[in-house]
């Protein structure tokens, strides 16, 4: 792990695009991440969950494994019959 961990840093360093790139997708994986441990907590299925928010059982299996970026809307559906809520934080 600690190599990519290195590598993943020396690109950040380096290119400012992939920087903000790598960040964004970091971002949405500890978001997903905890969705998904939520669901696995209280023992909801990706049907459950697309049944609670009105959404296809697809779309919740595809932001599951990132293969799409949900648009914010669709992230505060998954999280509301789930308990979470999204927080903004200062990075600074």
């Amino acid at each position: 792990m600690k190599p990519w961990k290195e590598y993943k840093n020396y690109v950040k360093a380096i290119d400012e695009n992939s920087k903000h790139a790598i960040e964004e997708i970091e971002a949405l994986t500890e978001i997903v991440s905890s969705v998904i441990k939520k669901c696995t907590e209280l023992g909801i299925s990706q049907r459950a969950l697309a049944a609670a928010c009105n959404i296809p059982q697809s779309s919740v299996a595809r932001i599951e494994s990132l293969k799409t970026k949900p648009k914010l809307g669709t992230l505060m559906k998954l999280m509301r019959p789930l308990g979470l809520k999204l927080q903004v934080t200062s990075i600074a």
